[in-house]
């Protein structure tokens, strides 16, 4: 039988987004400074959103890369192009491809 996973308090889940909204900001102005202690609040965000079930808002989702949990900044470590309806990611620290569909 199939185990059901249960969710966290609304109160605990305010709590968790609250914290990834403080992280992704923290990483934003420490990425000039230090772009590894940037790749961590990046990925502590994402642990955080494991642990209380709690969707990534939409503005930091594209901010991390899915393979390398590194926090991306254009022009740094993140090359964008935009090819035939999609917005193409490349990471220049694992050069892994995303690609995400925009519309005209």
């Amino acid at each position: 039988m199939k185990r059901k996973h249960l969710l966290k308090p609304v109160k605990q889940q305010k709590i968790a987004l609250e914290r990834i909204n403080i992280l992704f900001r923290e990483a934003k102005s420490m990425f000039r400074e230090d772009p590894r202690l940037s790749d961590k609040y990046a990925r502590l965000a994402r642990k955080i959103a494991m642990k209380y079930k709690v969707k990534i808002p939409a503005r930091y989702r594209r901010n991390f890369c899915r393979h390398c949990l590194a926090y991306l900044m254009p022009g740094k470590n993140l090359r964008v192009r935009a090819q035939r309806g999609h917005m193409v990611y490349y990471c220049l620290n694992c050069k892994h491809i995303s690609r995400f569909v925009y519309n005209k």
